[in-house]
């Protein structure tokens, strides 16, 4: 089944449970895939949604912590919740082992010798781990390994 038919699928289960809290970012994340759509005119397969899953989930890890820093725990509870519930629809977590075989893999395709390789092996990381995992993360770990 398709990432947005289980989308809309979330969404009547949650109209249907009077679910108020998970309703609300699942209207979010329709709202901006139709928004992305209509402003590209094109239609967005899964990964194109994964993306916007992703850049929303983003969104509200940057907000739960500026909240958290300005005292308003009230506020990123409920930033809290909705990660929660978009999560729920991306793809599996990679583990850290993944992550670094990932790395190690991407290292060797390359044949990257340092830092300037960096993007190249960005690159073929980023559409194997794009919603799987956390890019700056990876980021970090590929200029551990490149700069060793």
């Amino acid at each position: 089944m398709s990432l947005l038919l289980t989308l809309k699928d979330a969404q009547k289960d949650a109209m249907k449970a009077k679910d108020k809290e998970r309703l609300k970012p699942i209207r979010m994340v329709l709202a901006a895939i139709k928004q992305r759509e209509i402003d590209e005119q094109i239609t967005l397969d899964d990964d194109g949604i994964t993306a916007v899953l992703v850049k929303l989930v983003k969104q509200r890890r940057d907000s739960y912590t500026q909240y958290i820093d300005a005292g308003r725990e009230d506020l990123a509870e409920i930033e809290a919740s909705e990660i929660k519930a978009l999560e729920e629809f991306l793809p599996q977590q990679l583990s850290e082992e993944e992550i670094i075989a990932l790395i190690d893999s991407a290292i060797a395709d390359t044949n990257a010798a340092g830092m300037q390789d960096m993007g190249k092996v960005m690159g073929v990381i980023k559409s194997k781990a794009e919603g799987r995992a956390d890019l700056g993360k990876i980021s970090g770990l590929i200029k551990q390994r490149l700069t060793a």
